[in-house]
């Protein structure tokens, strides 16, 4: 399942009735004592919010990881060694004109001639792998286990089932009333979505008449004298939604938003809660199977010709590597960077054949960073993943990787991928996990629906809209832990292509320890909210800082 978020639209339902050798020393000096920068208080203007995650907190306000900063004060000039990069999601736009710059081309492979020329298992994987083959649209695990398991153990008690199948048995018991709950909340928002959406464009269609615009502000709503009574609940109505809106969002980005939401909770319906769909169907495998790996194909960018699947790895691909300074879209966080495309996570949840898969053929084909911006929390095989997680150690690779979005915490549930086995010992030291961070500096300095954990989160970075690149030569916003984890993939790519010699351990403690800190009482979660010390939510209990990173980096390589 991809780790963004669409918790502002579920917030609405809930809340309406109806180092290259010979580099010069650094000698700048770390960012510190952030609590006496005072605080933003008034909005961020449409170009901030583009590129807020790029900004320094001490000049501007915003809590991003001084990316400008430390182009401008460290990096300048210097040339660095390329890094590839894996990311292991949902397929990438390898056209896009932002990303087609960065992508990775597999030297050992020709090109179409239908060969294994570089033996690796995969053929004509020019540009990375595809282990969906063609398909799409998936189960959420604990679908796939209720389906597994009910001919076993439907109409079954604990007390008749053999105790050498209780932890099963237990598993199926969970599953169900997962199912069951989330079935009728997702039943429950699209007919609420479904309600709004259509007074939403009623109401539009009135109060756009009669002020002879779409694009009207809530002030200028407020002005239009309601000579019926109709007009009346048209305003009134428009303007409570105005309360869910971002600085400068008008009422047609809003309905854009809601039938975007219809769309999700109409997809979750058909595919992701379906107990009648089979989504594997397509690919042709035994997903029981780690040693059966003659699956899939060699098309990234999936199998729509109009690409709308793969539009959360092409977000997370231009988060990381889009082209710096080229006069399109975006900037990514890192130069010398390409990218390696596997397509291993569908409309769903993910199966964790093919993400074992996936790591161990981004590290056996030259990348030294992947990112992992996907994750659930129900897992049939997970011993495959935390031994791809181990290879990849072995291998000194670094693994960046979303903590999800439920506004959790993961010490007290697990999320899948993870390194723990008991939840509190790591099995390799080479895999970091990130929670995102708004862009508001203050009480709101972490996003509501990031998950959190003192043990089982590193740290935070940027993950509340983020703009970046979108299929089709488009650019998007979008929010959610997976745009955090790509965004310290980015730095760790750069630290890795200036100082190489510095080990995938290192890395990791350079990212958890070079990181900004604040002694702020923050707000937590959404179905629970709560407020936490900022230092209690993570490891290291900082957010990530690129130009302090580079500062450590230096010292460290010495």
């Amino acid at each position: 399942m991809n780790f963004s978020s669409n918790k502002t639209l579920i917030a609405i339902a809930s809340s309406i009735v109806l180092a290259s050798c010979g580099a010069p020393v650094i000698v700048s000096t770390p960012i510190e004592n952030i609590d006496s920068i005072p605080l933003k208080n008034i909005d961020l203007t449409g170009s901030q919010l583009k590129n807020w995650g790029a900004r320094d907190l001490v000049s501007d306000t915003i809590p991003g990881m001084s990316v400008d900063k430390a182009y401008n004060e460290i990096i300048k000039t210097r040339k660095g060694q390329t890094v590839i990069v894996g990311v292991i999601d949902s397929g990438v736009d390898i056209e896009h004109e932002d990303l087609r710059g960065v992508v990775w081309t597999n030297p050992k492979e020709i090109k179409s001639n239908g060969k294994d020329d570089d033996n690796n298992g995969y053929v004509d994987d020019i540009h990375g792998w595809n282990f969906l083959g063609d398909s799409e649209d998936e189960n959420l695990e604990y679908v796939r286990i209720i389906k597994k398991l009910k001919p076993k153990y439907v109409g079954k008690t604990l007390a008749s089932v053999a105790e050498s199948d209780r932890d099963e048995y237990q598993q199926y018991i969970e599953a169900k009333a997962e199912f069951e709950k989330e079935y009728q909340e997702a039943s429950g928002n699209k007919m609420q979505y479904e309600q709004i959406l259509q007074q939403s464009k009623i109401s539009h269609k009135a109060v756009s008449e009669a002020l002879g615009k779409e694009d009207y502000s809530s002030q200028e709503l407020l002005t239009l004298e309601a000579k019926t009574p109709e007009m009346q609940q048209h305003i009134a109505f428009l303007s409570q939604m105005f309360g869910f809106l971002d600085s400068g969002d008008t009422i047609p980005d809003f309905i854009k938003d809601l039938t975007e939401g219809v769309e999700h909770f109409t997809e979750q319906l058909n595919y992701n809660l379906n107990l009648d769909f089979d989504g594997r169907t397509p690919v042709g495998d035994n997903v029981d199977d780690i040693t059966n790996t003659k699956y899939g194909d060699n098309k990234v960018m999936g199998p729509d010709p109009k690409k709308e699947g793969v539009l959360h790895g092409t977000h997370v691909a231009g988060i990381i590597a889009a082209e710096r300074n080229n006069g399109k879209g975006m900037n990514g966080v890192a130069q010398n960077v390409k990218i390696m495309a596997i397509r291993a996570v569908p409309n769903g949840d993910e199966y964790d054949k093919d993400i074992a898969l996936a790591i161990r053929y981004a590290v056996d084909n030259g990348a030294k960073v992947i990112n992992t911006s996907f994750g659930k929390y129900y897992s049939t095989h997970p011993e495959w993943v935390r031994e791809a997680i181990q290879y990849a150690a072995s291998k000194d690779v670094l693994i960046v990787n979303a903590a999800g979005n439920e506004g959790i915490d993961l010490d007290q549930k697990p999320v899948y991928p993870n390194d723990q086995t008991d939840n509190t010992s790591e099995i390799a030291n080479n895999f970091i996990t990130i929670g995102a961070l708004n862009y508001k500096y203050g009480s709101d300095l972490v996003a509501d629906f990031s998950n959190y954990g003192k043990s089982n989160v590193d740290a935070f970075a940027p993950g509340v809209k983020i703009w970046s690149t979108a299929p089709n030569n488009s650019y998007k916003y979008l929010q959610g832990t997976s745009m955090a984890s790509p965004a310290v993939a980015g730095v760790a790519a750069l630290i890795r292509s200036y100082y190489p010699k510095l080990k995938a351990s290192q890395v990791k403690q350079i990212l958890m320890d070079s990181g900004l800190s604040t002694k702020a009482t923050v707000n937590i979660g959404t179905d629970t909210p709560g407020i936490s010390a900022f230092s209690e939510l993570s490891k290291s209990g900082k957010m990530v800082n690129l130009y302090n990173a580079l500062i450590m980096a230096d010292k460290m390589s010495k």
